[in-house]
């Protein structure tokens, strides 16, 4: 069964490897130094202190695992690949709402980057499945939970 491929930025790319630098090096250096404490203080049985580092422990070596997962399998977009033409990731896409008029500006990412209050968006999410591959002035309509959403695609640019 092959793993799944993560799309990144150059930009993702680089924070997902300064997080698993931060945690190797800074985190679990803490972490071991908590439980040290917390032995210190005697029967661990009964050690809420020992009880929380450890289950932080077991969360810092899930995250880094993952981390390594993702990194190994990352695919990463080049600003210079990103094509104006059509949307892709990496694309960044200026949309109108042509019910309510609004404009929104997203950035097209892969699912490890997506951050919606930062207005980047998943390729995978209801609104970058409907726009991948579409050019500049076409309309697409979004399958939400509330209805439908229809856009036009206004600009796309990297």
């Amino acid at each position: 069964m092959s793993e799944k491929e993560v799309i990144l930025t150059q930009e993702g790319l680089k924070k997902l490897e300064e997080e698993l630098e931060h945690l190797k090096s800074v985190k679990r250096r803490e972490v071991a130094e908590r439980i040290k404490v917390a032995i210190g203080y005697g029967d661990i049985s009964e050690n809420s202190e020992y009880e929380d580092a450890k289950n932080e422990q077991a969360f810092i070596e899930g995250r880094i695992l993952t981390l390594e997962k993702m990194l190994r399998n990352a695919r990463i977009i080049n600003n210079e690949d990103v094509n104006t033409d059509t949307v892709s990731v990496g694309s960044i896409v200026t949309l109108k709402d042509l019910e309510f008029g609004d404009i929104v500006e997203y950035n097209i990412v892969g699912t490890a980057e997506s951050d919606p209050f930062q207005n980047k968006i998943s390729n995978e999410s209801p609104v970058g499945k409907a726009i991948l591959g579409k050019v500049k002035g076409a309309s697409v309509d979004v399958n939400v939970p509330a209805g439908v959403i229809q856009y036009e695609i206004i600009d796309i640019k990297k």
